[in-house]
């Protein structure tokens, strides 16, 4: 085999093996998470049903995410037990029992409030997606408009105010909050879900191109179907 067509077999092997990976590393990663999310519920939760109501007692096999499935009835039913006026009182005396213990409080109410926002439905949590000029001049970076500014703020800096909150990467969870002027940030057309790749991703994964969602998922299509060989 000539030395040019060897270097070309072993570059086309190499461009399908990253293809490969590409295609079915997510996957993979997707489906062990979720994996080990149902083992995880079921090797805690299935120990708890009483004798005699556990279904895997009547069969000769276990029932894979038989955990989840049981999780995801207790909580609907325990939302629906709060929504009445009995649950409602019992929370409310709950939250009374735990606003007296000072460390506990704290932890309780910060818990308490993030949930509220990212799960109500009402919230305005995260918004839109913006730029912001940091650390320094033409330095820029990912934030996240979340709820206005209260009254008070409003009310020492002007009504013009937004609080950014820009998260670091590639754990967005944690990150600062800031509170800027509105000509001070830079909106952009992004969704909040491809901001949030974007910063998760470190970059690699962004918004859509100019030539749209479409184009982009054709191009990304080629880019796996016809590898290209140098």
């Amino acid at each position: 085999m000539p030395a040019r067509r060897k270097r070309g077999f072993f570059a086309r092997m190499r461009t399908y093996f990253l293809t490969g990976i590409l295609v079915t590393a997510p996957i993979g990663i997707t489906a062990w998470l979720i994996y080990s999310f149902v083992d995880y519920v079921d090797t805690n939760i299935i120990p708890l049903i009483p004798p005699g109501y556990n279904p895997e007692d009547y069969l000769e096999h276990s029932v894979p995410g038989l955990g989840v499935v049981i999780l995801l009835i207790v909580i609907t039913a325990i939302g629906a037990f709060v929504t009445n006026f009995l649950g409602r009182w019992l929370v409310k005396f709950g939250e009374r029992l735990l606003a007296r213990v000072p460390v506990v409080r704290s932890i309780y109410g910060t818990l308490k409030q993030i949930f509220d926002a990212v799960l109500a439905q009402s919230s305005t949590a995260f918004r839109e997606v913006v730029l912001v000029e940091y650390p320094r001049k033409d330095v820029w970076v990912i934030g996240f408009i979340t709820s206005p500014p209260s009254a008070e703020i409003r009310g020492h800096l002007g009504d013009d105010r937004l609080y950014v909150f820009v998260p670091t990467s590639p754990n967005p969870t944690s990150g600062f909050l800031m509170i800027m002027k509105e000509s001070e940030v830079v909106r952009l057309s992004i969704s909040v879900e491809e901001g949030i790749k974007l910063v998760i991703s470190m970059g690699i994964v962004g918004g859509p191109s100019e030539k749209g969602d479409e184009g982009a998922a054709k191009e990304a299509e080629n880019a796996v179907v016809t590898p290209r060989v140098n």
